[in-house]
């Protein structure tokens, strides 16, 4: 359920021998395990075990847990120490930083070998993400455009679409922003109005676009539009894969047909947010993704699952960096003598912190493992993402509320962490929409 939302027994036609039978002896067992002194040991070793990586057995080999090491490393040296700065000042992520990342092979983790990828699996793309954006969600973010885009090509484009592309989105040749959502069109893409008329061998996009991300720098968006305005709802819908200028602050869109600006945003900065307008913009007919119209929602839905999962493991590495402010915090700030973790309400919180954390990566790396099966796991996939959300807001909350009046002050990290967090329950299936989708699915089972 979405934050907030409750529902109450009664309310599904349940009463109190209802509840009575659901509390079997097994389940109590499992209630009574949350006590006072199991929370104090749990407490005690979260402030032994600090700069640990995880805390909890994650359950990864040794391939997930060497890359695991390897990004968490990279994030603290070239990550963490700047990425406040970049916050206060809204600056975009260095483009040596994403060279660096492209090195390590982020943007393409996932892509088979034969077009320049690693040819690893979903979960080593969860403990990348993870670790990234534990560090800073911007630079977390990085590799989902990447993903988003390659996971289109891969699925829906033809084999010369894929040659030409899915290399150079491996290597960080080229950076990719998916051009989705409309002004009057969240959620309810069946709705989407912006038009690519067939003109010879181009297609002319006419329409507005918003909420991009990272549009000014990317060289390639996967745009969605109606090719056909005679098709009403999801059938008329199809991708182009469209080439562009980088742009800056000064001019983003330096390109005919293109035009736009920045939304300033109080989170989730370093690449940037923008709306467009595009005006008989120019894509090459050959650029249709798979070269047939009227696939564009069908190819995008295949992208779903995947982006969910890795939206869930971005939400991990707000919620761990979270609890590695929090317990650092908790550990070094002294009051009536000795460190306020000391305190039980404080030490509570960084335990369920820890618990709830633990439990939401669990459950992201097993939809992760369920996609690189190929099994069907958008139930799977859905719940890790909103439990994900969920987990990685209270988190930054009780971190800000360990911090007191300091977690308000912008000097501080966590505030930070706490505007990072908020947008994890809106993009990439709105917590409310992600609910319904999975109560719908439950009921089908």
């Amino acid at each position: 359920m979405s934050q907030n939302e409750m529902v109450r027994l009664e309310e599904l036609g349940l009463d109190d021998s209802d509840r009575q039978e659901f509390l079997t002896d097994d389940v109590k067992a499992v209630m009574s395990g949350n006590t006072a002194g199991v929370r104090a040991r749990i407490a005690q070793m979260l402030d032994d075990g600090q700069g640990n990586v995880t805390f909890g057995d994650t359950g990864l080999d040794e391939t997930s847990e060497a890359m695991r090491e390897e990004m968490y490393r990279f994030s603290q040296a070239e990550v963490v120490p700047h990425a406040h700065e970049w916050h206060l000042k809204d600056d975009y992520i260095p483009l040596e930083l994403v060279s660096s990342m492209a090195e390590m092979g982020v943007f393409g983790l996932t892509l088979p070998e034969e077009y320049g990828g690693l040819g690893l699996g979903k979960e080593v793309m969860c403990v990348v993400s993870e670790e990234l954006s534990r560090g800073y969600i911007g630079v977390g973010s990085l590799g989902t455009r990447s993903e988003i885009a390659a996971e289109l090509i891969l699925n829906g484009g033809t084999e010369e679409q894929k040659q030409e592309w899915l290399p150079k989105i491996a290597s960080g040749e080229i950076l990719p922003t998916a051009v989705f959502t409309e002004p009057n069109t969240g959620s309810d893409l069946a709705s989407l109005t912006t038009r690519a008329k067939k003109d010879g061998d181009n297609y002319l996009v006419t329409g507005q676009k918003t909420w991009i991300t990272h549009a000014a720098r990317a060289d390639v968006m996967t745009i969605l539009a109606r090719t056909n305005p005679d098709q009403k709802g999801y059938r008329g819908l199809s991708m182009l894969i469209a080439e562009k200028p980088r742009g800056d602050d000064e001019k983003p869109f330096p390109a005919d047909g293109m035009s736009g600006g920045e939304i300033e945003v109080l989170g989730y900065r370093g690449m940037k947010e923008f709306d467009i307008s595009f005006d008989d913009f120019k894509v090459p007919a050959k650029n249709l993704l798979g070269t047939e119209e009227g696939q564009g929602f069908k190819q995008l839905m295949q992208t779903f699952e995947a982006a969910r999962i890795q939206t869930a493991a971005r939400a991990i590495g707000v919620a761990q960096s979270a609890l590695d402010l929090g317990l650092r915090y908790g550990a070094e700030r002294v009051q009536f003598g000795k460190p306020i973790i000391k305190f039980p309400r404080v030490a509570d919180k960084l335990v369920m912190m820890a618990a709830e954390i633990l439990m939401a990566r669990q459950l992201t790396y097993y939809s992760a493992r369920q996609k690189d099966a190929d099994k069907r796991c958008d139930l799977e996939a859905g719940m890790a993402k909103l439990l994900a959300a969920r987990v990685a807001w209270a988190s930054a909350d009780n971190a800000l509320q360990i911090h007191g009046g300091n977690g308000f002050a912008l000097e501080y990290a966590i505030s930070r962490v706490l505007c990072d967090a908020r947008i994890l329950s809106i993009f990439e299936g709105a917590a409310e929409i992600q609910a319904h989708v999975i109560a719908r699915r439950l009921l089908e089972s």
